[in-house]
Order: structure tokens, then C-alpha cells, then sequence
């Protein structure tokens, strides 16, 4: 009796890529329509790949369903550049964001919610490995990140060590800015034990900050740490130490 046999046939990314590009705030089939800044700029989309994209727009167009041809959704106080970008990754999984754009989006009231969606998914992507020094540090100051810090942790070595051998930079200057954004303290002492042995490898983490991140352990409070180090995220899985540290201390 003979066997079936099957095989996986990959197409061309790139051409792929550039195919979903084309579609980038192209009227032509788009089924959405945004009116963004205050020079009330049209962008045009698609909701099919908003939705299966990102969670925060899947709700967005989800609440503003209805029988189509749909009104415009108005972001009025968002820059237009900023929504592009966003977009711009949602289609084709990457992006060039520079430290003007990052800084724009976190002053945005109605987008912010969605960027922030936007990043935490690019968290788990190879997008977020193509991210600058400077952009991923300011990313990285949102408390709102609805991301643990352990994950974050490992998300920054792992961009590190891929900027290392991209800039052929030792993985601690490239990764001197981040670093200074992760919040240690909020690590329960195994899984700062745990960081400890692995920052032996390649040095990632200045000593004097694991040890500051300890120093919180014993003294059980934040001293000598800056606050918005000791403060939890949206999305910090609750430790029991966590008690113990002030937040809004000096």
C-alpha cells in the first residue's frame, strides 16, 4: 500500500512582505478608516489584519462594528506619524522607530492603550530585537506594560545579545540604557539568584545593580533604589515581597 507523503512549501517572505506593504494606507479594499491628529489626516486599513494583529484593536473595531459603509474612526489627538508606525508593523512585522516617534506615543492619551498592546506584542516578536537602545529604554519606563519582569528581563538579554553581534559591541555597552530600566527588586530571590548565574555569562547587569535588587531583600524595603525601580507593572505577577518595597519613595 503506498504511503502519502506531504511537504511544506515556503514562498517568499520577502515578496510576501512586500505585497502586505502595498496594502499600507491603500483606499483600495480597505474596509476602515481612521481621521488621526489635528490636521485630520485619512489612514486607511484593514480590519482583518487589525484584528488578527492586535488584541487592543481587535476591541477597538470590535465596538465600533455596525452595518457597513462604517463612520471614520477619529483619533484626534494622536500624531499621524506615530499611528503609521504602528501600522506599519501590524502589516509587515517590522518597523523603523526612532526616539522621536517612541517619544510621541507615550504623550498620547487615545493611543496609548493601543501602543502599549502594540508593544507588549512586540515583545514576544523578533521586531522587538530591531528596536534602538534609546526607544527600547523608554519602553521600557511604562508601568503600564502589562508584562512581567522576569519576561522583560530575558526579552532585553536576548535583544542584547542579538545588537552585540549586529554593532560587534560587548553585550554591556549596548546594553547600558535598557539595563538601567529593568526593575530588579521586583524579583523574588530565587529568580534574582537564578539572574545572578546567568548574568556570569555575559555580564549584562552591572554587579552594583543585582546587588542593589538583594540589598531590597534584606532590608526589606527600597533603600538606596530609585523608586520607579521598586514600583510593579500592569502586568508584575504579584511576589510576596512586593509588600515590603515603598514605590513612592525617594
Amino acid at each position: 500500500m503506498a504511503r502519502s507523503c506531504s511537504a511544506r512549501l515556503h514562498g517568499d517572505a520577502a515578496a510576501f512582505s512586500a505585497a502586505l506593504r502595498s496594502l499600507l494606507n491603500n483606499p483600495q479594499f480597505s474596509d476602515v478608516t481612521f481621521v488621526v491628529g489635528r490636521e485630520r489626516r485619512e489612514v486607511f486599513a484593514h480590519r482583518c489584519v487589525l484584528a488578527c494583529r492586535c488584541q487592543a484593536f481587535r476591541g477597538m473595531l470590535s465596538a465600533a462594528g455596525g452595518p457597513a459603509p462604517r463612520a471614520p474612526l477619529v483619533l484626534g489627538n494622536v500624531q499621524p506619524d506615530v499611528f503609521l508606525a504602528v501600522i506599519e508593523f501590524l502589516y509587515t512585522n517590522c518597523v523603523t522607530l526612532d526616539s522621536h516617534i517612541a517619544a510621541v506615543t507615550y504623550g498620547q492619551g487615545d493611543l496609548q492603550q493601543h501602543c502599549l498592546a502594540f508593544i507588549e506584542d512586540l515583545v514576544r516578536t523578533r521586531g522587538f530585537q530591531e528596536l534602538s537602545d534609546a526607544v527600547l529604554a523608554r519602553v521600557l519606563r511604562s508601568d503600564r506594560l502589562a508584562v512581567d519582569e522576569l519576561e522583560l528581563v530575558q526579552a532585553v538579554r536576548e535583544w542584547a545579545h542579538v545588537s552585540s553581534a549586529v554593532l560587534e559591541r560587548p553585550v554591556p555597552e549596548v546594553a547600558a540604557l535598557p539595563v538601567r530600566e529593568l526593575r530588579l527588586p521586583l524579583l523574588a530571590p530565587s529568580e534574582l539568584a537564578t539572574l545572578e548565574s546567568h548574568n556570569q555569562r555575559d555580564l549584562l547587569i552591572p554587579a552594583e545593580s543585582i546587588t542593589a535588587a538583594w540589598r531590597c531583600h534584606a532590608l526589606r524595603r527600597g533603600s538606596g533604589v530609585p523608586a520607579r525601580l521598586c514600583r510593579p507593572r500592569r502586568g508584575t505577577r504579584p511576589r510576596e515581597h512586593h509588600r515590603h518595597l515603598d514605590p513612592h519613595g525617594k
